[in-house]
């Protein structure tokens, strides 16, 4: 992933948001030492704005399609309520298995259930709503993951996309996934039920809430 602002200034604003909790800064460590694919945890940054999202809007449910080694899904457990649940969807059993030997470690960790299998599929038994959806799965069935998750979404409710400028490649899409992600950044655009804005944050966000008015 090419950051998409000065690496320093990157550093700069981890160091001036809240740190993770000293489990979270294991499990980034334990992934960047002894997982393919390091780059695709999410980190303390975007990590601290999911995290922060989760509480402004009072989410009590969250549904994640993409788990990796369970970073945001722990992150956003630590700040749900007493009784709260995140569910994730996850096809990799390796990935799978790294994640609950750190949730099983947190007093949050009772909160988090982890769905084994293609999340095209286990979403059909899955049940709203949720309060919040995070997507950071594999970018090429996006528009299927917002339109199977924006029905199981509250009236009100957020959904958030991970890696929507693809390292800038959106800007001059070549590949498979560069184009899925501009077909999917058009869909939310012209979607009327949402209301959306697209963040530079790390590898791009976007955020889109479920209008009062959508079916």
């Amino acid at each position: 992933m090419i950051p998409l602002i000065d690496t320093s200034l990157e550093e700069y604003a981890i160091a001036h948001s809240r740190a993770p909790s000293p489990l979270l800064q294991e499990l980034q460590a334990y992934t960047y030492e002894h997982c393919d694919n390091s780059q695709m945890v999410t980190g303390p940054l975007e990590a601290g704005f999911l995290r922060m999202l989760v509480q402004l809007i009072g989410a009590r449910r969250v549904l994640e399609i993409g788990l990796f080694t369970g970073y945001s899904a722990l992150a956003m457990a630590e700040v749900l309520p007493t009784g709260g649940a995140l569910i994730s969807c996850e096809i990799n059993h390796e990935h799978s298995a790294i994640a609950n030997s750190f949730f099983n470690r947190s007093p949050h960790g009772d909160k988090i259930r982890v769905v084994l299998g293609s999340a095209l599929e286990t979403l059909d038994g899955i049940t709203g709503p949720f309060d919040l959806v995070f997507l950071d799965a594999d970018k090429e069935n996006y528009l299927q993951y917002y339109e199977k998750t924006l029905s199981m979404l509250r009236l009100g409710g957020l959904l958030v996309a991970d890696n929507t400028l693809w390292s800038g490649r959106v800007l001059d899409p070549k590949r498979e996934t560069d184009h899925a992600l501009v077909a999917f950044n058009q869909h939310v655009q012209q979607d009327e039920r949402v209301e959306n804005v697209l963040l530079t944050v790390r590898d791009g966000m976007m955020l889109a809430r479920k209008q009062a008015n959508s079916s």
